[in-house]
């Protein structure tokens, strides 16, 4: 039996393996998604909703970073999965190593240089005066935690890429669950406030890491680790094959910025706190999206490399419909369930963002529906090494035009007099679902112009 008959990917039944790789991905990011969202039951419910905007007003840095180490592991993964379909996988070893490494310096190296300059990071974030002890309890031990989180989540994608996508699953969701239990212990029982969610996350990526290190003592692996790498720059060529995941992430990095300024301008720190409210759910239906994407990744990369077009279009088709359904899912939820969602996060003392919550996804509600879509469609590109249109795609939904929508409507509604009534402080957030649904306009232009029948044109 050759070795592309053995590979699953390259031969078994397209929605078998779909799922196959699927539904282990999605457990384990929705472990996350479900730590991610304990964190924040336990911090606004117990600590406050000064809290919980407290570590939203981090967001954009800590998602900067998240960007880097993205671009890193998505490009070396997909280039490795490439690799491996073509049978070399001496090359695919390589781009592991030269990734881990480099995932590992420029986290130590941001850590470093928060710490030298924190209070200019605090004045680019806009940090209230009064928020500022909680940030820096937070902030104090999450920065050094970023370094163990994002490059495990880096050897994550590889990991999967080399066939070991129930290993990956296992790690985080015994990592989230350490996670959610530590939660439980620090911040209710032992009283330790927003800094009891900041150890909870550091020994949870700890158990999760030594997890995921196991890998390497596979005999079924096919990657090998190596500290002794050569031709360095291969890891720029590698890197910009997941510039749309970077330009993706950084640009939701300056959007949160963005938004924070305008939601302190408007209402203060309860606006923060409202809307970090409804990303929970926002990062959830991201999540969820990552979760086919991180499939379809693997999937499409090494079909292409194997030029097998009819499985790109398969794997395709199911996962679109997936984050189709998902999205409807999510939006239904979202209007229909609104109170009892919102009261997860909040108790009675902060009744007035409670209701301020109920007013964001009145507007927010239709992003859910296309967003995932997006999201996958900038994938498959990168997958099929489209950088380039993937990179806009990503740059539309992510910074472009949601940013040029806020302004342009908070300015309109708030510093003219084109209006004759006075709108809601909040209105001005209508503007990301309509530039969620204008880069779908434009996502399916680009993927059909890069449709799988034109791959071996």
């Amino acid at each position: 039996m050759s070795s592309r008959e053995q590979n699953r990917v390259l031969a078994g039944p397209p929605i078998i393996t779909f799922f196959y790789y699927v539904i282990p991905s999605m457990i384990g990011l929705l472990s996350l998604t479900t730590a991610s969202l304990v964190d924040g039951i336990f911090v606004g419910n117990i600590v406050g909703s000064d809290a919980l905007a407290a570590v939203s007003l981090l967001l954009p840095y800590l998602t900067f970073l998240i960007a880097i180490s993205l671009m890193l592991a998505i490009g070396g993964a997909v280039t490795a999965g490439k690799y491996l379909g073509e049978g070399n996988t001496t090359a695919a070893s390589d781009i592991m190593s030269k990734t881990l490494i480099t995932a590992v310096l420029v986290n130590l190296f941001f850590a470093l240089l928060s710490l030298a300059l924190e209070p200019t990071l605090y004045a680019i974030l806009n940090v209230p005066a009064h928020i500022q002890p909680l940030v820096t309890e937070y902030f104090a031990i999450i920065r050094w935690v970023f370094i163990l989180q994002l490059s495990t989540m880096v050897l994550y994608y590889f990991v999967r890429t080399d066939g070991h996508p129930v290993l990956g699953t296992k790690a985080l969701v015994i990592g989230a669950l350490t996670n959610v239990v530590l939660d439980w212990v620090f911040i209710l029982h032992l009283d330790m406030g927003i800094a009891g969610a900041a150890y909870a996350t550091a020994i949870a990526q700890l158990i999760q890491c030594m997890v995921l290190v196991t890998y390497f003592f596979s005999p079924k692996r096919t990657l090998r680790f190596s500290f002794k790498q050569q031709n360095w720059r291969a890891i720029v060529s590698t890197a910009y094959n997941g510039v749309s995941e970077f330009v993706n992430e950084v640009s939701v990095g300056a959007l949160f910025l963005l938004l924070n300024w305008l939601l302190i301008a408007q209402l203060g720190a309860n606006g923060v706190a409202a809307f970090s409210v409804v990303n929970y759910f926002i990062f959830l239906s991201v999540m969820v999206s990552y979760g086919v994407a991180d499939a379809l990744h693997l999937l499409v990369s090494q079909n292409y490399g194997a030029k097998n077009t009819p499985r790109v279009y398969a794997f395709l088709k199911i996962s679109l419909s997936s984050v189709l359904l998902t999205g409807l899912l999510l939006a239904g939820a979202l209007i229909f369930a609104q109170t009892s969602l919102t009261t997860l996060f909040l108790n009675e003392r902060d009744s007035e963002v409670t209701e301020l919550v109920g007013d964001v996804i009145g507007l927010m509600w239709p992003v859910f529906i296309v967003n995932g879509i997006n999201i996958l469609l900038g994938c498959y590109l990168t997958a099929i090494h489209k950088p380039a249109p993937s990179a806009l795609i990503a740059l539309c939904r992510s910074i472009l035009f949601p940013a040029t929508m806020l302004v342009f409507l908070y300015l309109v509604f708030y510093h003219t007099t084109l209006l004759s009534l006075s709108p809601s402080p909040l209105l001005f957030l209508i503007a990301l679902p309509i530039a969620e649904w204008l880069t779908f306009v434009f996502a399916l232009i680009y993927s059909y112009r890069f449709r799988p029948s034109t791959l071996l044109e």
